[in-house]
């Protein structure tokens, strides 16, 4: 047999008597019951789900925990990983993981850039902040496992605890909405060498790409349509900070050409040494010909595997193979540009 508990409270009106003898009830106002702490039939029934989950969302702007999906910070943040033309009309960018944090943050140290690009700080609620990151952003949000997997877009955070929202770098330049060409040769003054990207659209072989210009010190890249978005999520992942440490121009050839003409600088194009659509000028990439190049300002022009390089490519560039053996008609482009970017970088550099 059941047996049920019930709580009651029993509420007695003062008395007290008159001079006369006669018995007098004193009337009072009284408080409202508050419900037992510890009844459970109460406190089941004290918010409904649409208070609890205001409750939890009140939470973060106490500065406590995140633990809701449809937060509005979870639903910026996963807009700027996802959405081109959002980042760029926010001015911002999602880093996912501290490493890469911190290479950004050390090259902005190192050059003398204003430490603060780091606008809010999301950490996994239990991660300790390092105390370098603790010292340049005073905003930082803990959030549960759930909502960082959605933010970062990740299945596993095992070694994914922070996530960082960022200014974009002030070495980016978008020819094509405000920047404006002064901008352009602000950044890139007296350019020795010059990596361009001719419609690379993988994310992965575009930002190891800008990695490997950025290992080899070349001075900085051109995108040219069709490219990705550098500051796209897997772009970012592969150049590994790269991004915010190079000039990044976006611009089409017109552009390109005026600047290149300016600063007297060849262009170049990679491509492949059997591909039956090549013009007659061709040259291997050999000791030889780096050597003829090592003294000149170099634009060198990449372009993706599957489209190859554009026809403005083909007709104003000089192109240039890598010496191969057997049937393979290409590399990836990464890996050839790699090989490109090794040979062909500042001869102090080689040295």
């Amino acid at each position: 047999m059941a047996t049920v508990s019930c709580h009651c409270r029993f509420f007695f009106l003062p008395i007290s008597s008159s001079p006369n003898g006669d018995i007098v009830v004193t009337s009072r106002r009284w408080s409202p019951v508050q419900p037992l702490a510890f009844s459970p039939v109460v406190s089941a029934y004290t918010s409904s789900p649409n208070q609890r989950e205001r409750e939890k969302e009140n939470k973060t702007h106490n500065g406590k925990l995140i633990s809701s999906v449809s937060n509005p910070l979870v639903k910026h943040c996963v807009k700027l990983r996802l959405s081109s033309s959002y980042r760029r009309s926010n001015g911002s960018v999602l880093i996912v993981g501290l490493t890469p944090i911190l290479e950004i943050c050390k090259f902005q140290r190192d050059e003398t850039h204003p430490s603060s690009i780091i606008d809010q700080l999301i950490v996994l609620d239990g991660t300790s902040i390092p105390d370098e990151l603790n010292s340049i952003c005073s905003t930082v949000v803990y959030v549960s496992a759930n909502v960082l997997k959605k933010i970062s877009g990740m299945q596993s955070i095992d070694s994914t605890e922070v996530i960082a929202i960022m200014r974009m770098p002030r070495s980016f330049c978008d020819l094509e909405m405000n920047s404006s060409e002064a901008m352009f040769h602000s950044l890139l003054p007296s350019p020795y060498r010059l990596l361009v990207l001719d419609g690379i659209q993988d994310p992965g072989n575009l930002g190891t790409l800008i990695r490997s210009a950025c290992a080899f010190k070349w001075d900085g890249v051109f995108l040219l349509p069709g490219c990705c978005d550098p500051f796209n999520e897997k772009a970012l992942r592969a150049a590994r900070g790269a991004s915010f440490q190079l000039p990044l121009v976006s611009g089409n050839w017109s552009q390109l050409n005026m600047f290149a003409s300016k600063q007297t600088m060849k262009i170049l194009a990679g491509h492949p040494e059997n591909n039956v659509n090549r013009p007659n000028k061709t040259s291997f990439l050999t000791g030889e010909v780096v050597n003829r190049l090592a003294s000149e300002a170099l634009c060198l022009v990449l372009g993706s595997e599957g489209n190859g390089l554009s026809f403005e490519a083909l007709e104003r560039a000089e192109l240039i193979s890598i010496p191969m053996e057997g049937l393979f008609e290409s590399l990836n482009v990464s890996v050839a540009g790699g090989i490109f970017l090794f040979m062909l970088q500042p001869q102090k550099q080689r040295d």
